[in-house]
C-alpha cells in the first residue's frame, strides 16, 4: 500500500492553505514572498476549504490578494 492510498483510507489527506499579493491577476506570481501568509495545514479537503475561505473573505477588498489550497498528500508519494 503507497503512502497515499494509506492516507486516503485513514481519512488524513492533509491541505496546505497560503497566500498574499500577487504581481498580476492573471498569474500566481507572488509581490514579496516574504510577505506569504501561510494560514496552515489541515487534516481534509473540507477544513482546508473553511479556511480558505474565511482567510479570502478578510482580504476581499484587495483584488491583488489570493489565497490558495495544496493538496500535500499528493506530493507524500507522487506514484
Amino acid at each position: 500500500m503507497t503512502t497515499h492510498e494509506h492516507a486516503r483510507e485513514s481519512g488524513q489527506l492533509l491541505h496546505l492553505v497560503f497566500g498574499g499579493e500577487l504581481i498580476s491577476l492573471t498569474g500566481a506570481e507572488f509581490k514579496d514572498p516574504k510577505a506569504i501568509d501561510v494560514v496552515g495545514i489541515y487534516p481534509n479537503y473540507a477544513a482546508a476549504h473553511a479556511a480558505w475561505r474565511a482567510r479570502a473573505q478578510k482580504t476581499v477588498d484587495n483584488a491583488m490578494v489570493r489565497y490558495f489550497i495544496v493538496h500535500l498528500h499528493r506530493f507524500l508519494d507522487p506514484t
